[in-house]
């Protein structure tokens, strides 16, 4: 008898799958719910996104189960992203810290609504520059720029909206100007060779 409970007991373990705690939300997620995760997500996510609008900050907490994320941090002109991934049932109870605004040294090209040429003061673990192509619906697309950890870099799905993720090490080094400026300078050069032969 008590080997047929055992077994129905292993049953129900192995039965019940990979969980996280899932929520959204701008107050935090005070009452997260544990979600079956579905088949090829095994991590647990958890993300503290600080906006600046207008001198007002806000914040934001996420939860939820993924097929792959990092542990980092990643700036844009005025929305920083915490993240805290992990691997074990249930693991992100904990709220990701808040990102951190300690200035780090480092410094990258960032975007506003004008142009891409403003220069964003790193933080924390952000030793990365990126630049990112942004889907926000089917037919508009945009260019982001900021700073992140090099963990970000090495992440397959950094998050689902974002796509052609280009990162680099040093200071400014996602400068648009410069790789269009010497594409534009490779193409005149072709231009004129064939027009010379």
């Amino acid at each position: 008898m008590d080997l047929q409970i055992s077994v129905f007991l292993l049953f129900l373990l192995l039965t019940a799958g990979f969980s996280c705690y899932e929520c959204s939300g701008f107050v935090g997620c005070a009452i997260p719910y544990i979600e079956t995760c579905p088949s090829g997500f095994s991590k647990c996510l958890s993300v503290t996104t600080a906006t600046l609008i207008a001198g007002v900050s806000f914040k934001k907490r996420f939860k939820d189960c993924v097929a792959d994320c990092a542990n980092g941090s990643m700036s844009q002109s005025t929305t920083k992203h915490s993240s805290v991934c992990c691997n074990t049932d249930q693991c992100n109870a904990q709220d990701a810290p808040d990102p951190s605004i300690v200035p780090n040294g480092k410094t990258c090209y960032t975007c506003d609504e004008d142009s891409c040429s403003h220069i964003l003061s790193c933080s924390g673990s952000e030793d990365h520059c990126f630049e990112a192509t942004v889907k926000v619906t089917a037919e508009l697309s945009g260019v982001i720029k900021g700073c992140l950890s090099k963990s970000f870099c090495n992440s397959s799905d950094l998050f689902p909206s974002m796509s052609e993720v280009f990162c680099c090490k040093g200071n400014l080094c996602n400068s648009a100007e410069s790789v269009t400026q010497s594409f534009l300078f490779l193409c005149s050069s072709l231009l004129c060779l064939i027009l010379l032969y």
